[in-house]
């Protein structure tokens, strides 16, 4: 296949990149800086440019594109979150329609906060909860939900009759690459921070990277899929009993827990959010699950447990200056 990758140097591009590219497949990234790889293309996320004309005869675009949520929500912030989101996903539509040859199938990133934060029955595709105005859900949370649903709708929005549009609902990929979300939970752990947050009740929805690339592949395969599909594995899990699990994986006891006011301290000095850890994920793959999709990780200490080898394989296979200089996109794909 022909693909194109939109956001294709961060973590979760990254990823796929490698998969792809490993399966023989000619992947183009699409990428806001500039590089000397013939493969990358550089583009700005909201205009069109020489990248478009890859478009044309490819068999799918991926579009990951949008600024990071890992970051304080300060108006300017989700401000940008939005219109990264937006403008790009609008932009590629554009690009679409003046395709002479069309791709076949357009996968687009969502979120998995789309849902209503909740510790009640999960949410899947048919009757998931949209939104997150619940009484004890801060005002501030329900851009996420805005920004989700103006992320979809400029989606819906695009008229491409021979394009199959599908909306990733993801939540987050654990991979054992440097600065993804697993090595961020992991690196706590080690300091013996990997204890519960105010309370832990709160639903974690989570995927393994290697079950989110096979739930795309098997997406590009079944033409019946189309409109807003979970990537998320079945068995999302209260946050104490995640850290629980990570912590037994890895070999440690202690896991001090962490009040909501000193996550509150703690975001404000790593400049991130506390809605990141706080709101209650609780996500299902209906529609998966119902087309017959078996997941290699279903349960979260078995990723935890393949995880952790991952990581340390990949940390014993480089010398001691290459693991100080290794940056994120320096994972071992050859056990995908």
């Amino acid at each position: 296949m022909k693909l194109l990758i939109a956001g294709g140097t961060g973590q979760v591009g990254t990823w796929l990149t490698a998969h792809y590219r490993s399966a023989n497949h000619q992947v183009i990234v699409l990428c806001r800086s500039k590089s000397t790889d013939p493969h990358t293309l550089f583009w700005n996320g909201c205009t069109l440019g020489e990248w478009a004309e890859e478009l044309n005869g490819c068999d799918a675009i991926i579009n990951l594109a949008g600024r990071s949520v890992n970051c304080r929500y300060t108006r300017r912030n989700l401000q940008d979150m939005m219109d990264s989101r937006t403008n790009s996903t609008r932009v590629i539509g554009q690009a679409i329609s003046h395709c002479q040859q069309p791709p076949r199938l357009w996968l687009q990133m969502s979120t998995a906060t789309i849902y209503a934060h909740t510790f009640g029955s999960p949410n899947n595709e048919a009757n998931g909860i949209i939104g997150g105005q619940e009484p004890d859900v801060p005002d501030y949370w329900k851009y996420s939900v805005d920004i989700a649903q103006a992320w979809e709708r400029a989606l819906q929005e695009i008229d491409t009759p021979h394009t199959r549009r599908i909306a990733l609902r993801s939540a987050m990929v654990m991979t054992p690459s440097r600065g993804g979300i697993f090595d961020t939970l992991l690196r706590l752990t080690r300091w013996g921070l990997g204890g519960s947050i105010a309370g832990g009740r709160q639903y974690v929805s989570w995927i393994h990277g290697t079950d989110f690339v096979r739930a795309l592949d098997y997406l590009i395969l079944h033409p019946q899929f189309s409109g807003p599909v979970n990537i998320v594995a079945p068995h999302p899990l209260p946050q104490q009993e995640l850290m629980k699990e990570l912590r037994r994986a890895w070999g440690i006891h202690l896991g001090l827990p962490t009040t909501k006011w000193m996550s509150e301290i703690g975001a404000y000095f790593l400049r991130t959010d506390t809605e990141l850890i706080l709101k209650s994920r609780r996500v299902f793959p209906g529609r998966l699950l119902e087309a017959g999709f078996d997941f290699y990780y279903p349960n979260w200490s078995q990723a935890a447990d393949d995880l952790i080898s991952r990581y340390r394989s990949m940390r014993n296979h480089y010398s001691p200056g290459e693991k100080q200089n290794a940056g994120h996109n320096a994972t071992r794909f050859d056990s995908l």
